[in-house]
C-alpha cells in the first residue's frame, strides 16, 4: 500500500451495547492501529444517534490519548456550526497541551443533527453561513495573532493545532484551497462529488504556513474479513443497522423488514451512501484500496471499518494492516 492509512471510528454503540462499551472498544482499536502502524485516529461528533458514542468528541479523543501513546487522535470532524470557535479553540488547545504533536482538528460545516436537536443544542439554523469566518477565528486562537481583540485562548494561543476542513461538496474544496488547509472528503458515506472536489482543490489550493502543497485525505468504508462469505454477512449487518439508524425512529427492525426497507427506494439510497466500500478477504480488499486511492486522487485514505461487532472491526483493523505492509510499533 502506497497511501498512508488512518481510521475513522465512529464509536458504535452495537445491539445490546452500552456506551461505556464502545469506549472500550475505541481505546482498543486505537491501541491496534497504534500497534499496527496507521498513522491517526478521528472520531467524528454526531448528536442524537443511539447507535452513535462520539458525540462529545474532544471528551473521548482525551480518554483514547490517555491510553495510547503515539499515534495522532483528532475530530472528524468537530462540527463548528454547533460552537463558539473559542470554546473549541480551549478544548483542542488543553489536548496539545496535555498530548504534544498528537492533535488533529477537522472542522466540519454541517450540524451533524436534524432540526430539533439543532434547537436542543441552542444553536441557530443559520450559523453554518459564518463557518469560514469562524475557521479562521478559531485559527487565530491557536496560532495567533486573535482576530477578536484582548481575547485569547488559554491554552489554545501557540499550540498551532492543525486545522483540516472536512466536506462532501465543492464549498468545503474551495474553503481548503482558499485558506491553504488539507482537505478531507467524506467519501465514506457521500460518494457522489468526490473527484469533482478533489479536483477544485487541487487547482485552486494557495499554500499557508500550515501547508506548501495539497493534502487530501479520501474517506472509504472497510471490511476486512477470514472469508469471503464473512465479510459480505457483516456488510448486509451493516446495512441493516443504518435502517434502524435512518428509519427506525428508535425501534430496530427484524432482518426481514430491514431487507425489504433496502430493496425499497429509501434503502437504494442507503446502499448508494456506501458506494466506496472494500468488502472482502484482506487481498481483496487491498487491490480496492489502490484502486480508490488512484480514483479518489488522494495522498492519504482513511478507513471506517464497518463490522458490525467490536471484535470484528478489530479483526478488519488487522487483516488490512497486515495486507497493506504498515510498519508495526
Amino acid at each position: 500500500m502506497t497511501l498512508p492509512l488512518s481510521i475513522l471510528d465512529l464509536a458504535t454503540i452495537g445491539k445490546g451495547q452500552t456506551a461505556a462499551e464502545s469506549f472500550a472498544g475505541s481505546v482498543a482499536m486505537a491501541q491496534s492501529a497504534e500497534r499496527l502502524g496507521y498513522r491517526r485516529v478521528w472520531y467524528a461528533e454526531h448528536h442524537n444517534m443511539s447507535s452513535i458514542a462520539s458525540s462529545a468528541t474532544s471528551v473521548l479523543i482525551a480518554h483514547v490519548a490517555a491510553h495510547t501513546e503515539s499515534i495522532r487522535l483528532g475530530a472528524g470532524g468537530v462540527m463548528l456550526p454547533n460552537h463558539s470557535p473559542l470554546t473549541i479553540a480551549e478544548q483542542f488547545g488543553t489536548l496539545e497541551t496535555l498530548h504534544p504533536g498528537r492533535i488533529d482538528l477537522g472542522l466540519g460545516r454541517a450540524p451533524g443533527s436534524d432540526q430539533n436537536t439543532m434547537r436542543a443544542l441552542r444553536r441557530d439554523p443559520m450559523s453554518a453561513d459564518s463557518f469560514p469566518q469562524d475557521v479562521l477565528e478559531l485559527q487565530g486562537y491557536l496560532t495567533g495573532p486573535t482576530r477578536i481583540q484582548g481575547v485569547e485562548a488559554t491554552p489554545g494561543k501557540g499550540t498551532n493545532v492543525p486545522l483540516y476542513i472536512l466536506g462532501s461538496s465543492l464549498f468545503g474544496a474551495r474553503l481548503a484551497a482558499q485558506l491553504g488547509l488539507p482537505y478531507a472528503f467524506a467519501s465514506h458515506f457521500a460518494p457522489n462529488a468526490l473527484q469533482d472536489a478533489v479536483a477544485i482543490y487541487r487547482r485552486e489550493f494557495k499554500p499557508s504556513a500550515q501547508l506548501d502543497a495539497p493534502h487530501v485525505i479520501a474517506g472509504v468504508n472497510v471490511i476486512a474479513a477470514d472469508s469471503a462469505s464473512d465479510a459480505q454477512a457483516m456488510l448486509q449487518a451493516t446495512k441493516r443497522a443504518r435502517v434502524s439508524l435512518f428509519f427506525g425512529g428508535g425501534r430496530e427492525f427484524t432482518d426481514d423488514e430491514a431487507d425489504m426497507i433496502l430493496d425499497s427506494p429509501q434503502g437504494q439510497h442507503l446502499s448508494q451512501m456506501m458506494t466506496y466500500s472494500a468488502v472482502g478477504t484482506p487481498d481483496v480488499v487491498l487491490d480496492y484500496l489502490d484502486s480508490f486511492g488512484r480514483h479518489a486522487d488522494a495522498d492519504e485514505l482513511i478507513v471506517a471499518h464497518q463490522s458490525p461487532g467490536t471484535a470484528e472491526r478489530l479483526r478488519s483493523v488487522e487483516l488490512l494492516a497486515q495486507a497493506a505492509g504498515l510498519a508495526r510499533v
